[in-house]
């Protein structure tokens, strides 16, 4: 069977690690102790994925431009009080490892911030079986292409051969608006209703299936 991909650029959360509902507690929790109006889940678990300036702005759109540093440090407070108890989702450590046999390019493109992704990296112990990562702060933040594009240029694979594997509306559209090919997950933060129409590649709704789309195409 001929191969499709040759580079597969994961997104992080709800995608590989299952954060979705530490981040939109944080910010919850975050906007509770500035005493402002608390997003509801959708709506906090609406923005993972976006770069997390970009995120507040969107959760709570009432919010001061005075108080962001403020609400920055509250949401990173909530979120670091929990983030030794986050894990990968279950069977996709022995995915990468899988699809790493196959000589395939593996990345990362997440809303974390670099010192965010590094720390998940070292913690999960999945920093060797990635080729590159890019972080939102380094880059502009999705639903932008940048990440993608530097991706796809560092690792000289084009776009045409590569698939963007992620939990949001967001990973989706920078896949789309990048040209490359997309393939949804719905065990994290968005739906299957709301990733279908965008995902070009399908929709999975666990690792299992998660496993079995990107073998058949590696």
């Amino acid at each position: 069977m001929t191969r499709r991909f040759d580079l597969i650029v994961f997104d992080w959360d709800g995608t590989i690690m299952d954060s979705t509902s530490t981040i939109s507690t944080s910010i919850q929790r975050a906007c509770a102790d500035l005493g402002l109006a608390v997003p509801s889940d959708e709506a906090a678990s609406h923005v993972i994925g976006l770069g997390l300036h970009d995120a507040l702005a969107y959760a709570v759109p009432d919010l001061p431009a005075e108080q962001l540093p403020r609400m920055v440090e509250r949401y990173r407070h909530h979120y670091l009080s929990r983030d030794g108890q986050l894990c990968l989702f279950v069977g996709i450590d022995a995915l990468l490892a899988e699809l790493r046999g196959r000589d395939l390019f593996l990345a990362v493109a997440t809303g974390k911030s670099r010192v965010g992704l590094d720390r998940a990296l070292a913690q999960s112990g999945l920093g060797a079986q990635f080729d590159m990562t890019r972080a939102a702060d380094e880059s502009r933040p999705k639903p932008h292409p940048d990440m993608l594009y530097e991706i796809s240029d560092a690792l000289g694979v084009p776009l045409s051969r590569t698939l963007m594997v992620g939990d949001t509306t967001h990973d989706l559209l920078m896949a789309a608006n990048a040209r490359a090919a997309s393939l949804g997950v719905s065990y994290g933060a968005h739906p299957r209703a709301q990733l279908a129409p965008l995902a070009t590649v399908g929709v999975v709704d666990d690792v299992a299936g998660l496993r079995t789309a990107l073998l058949q195409d590696a």
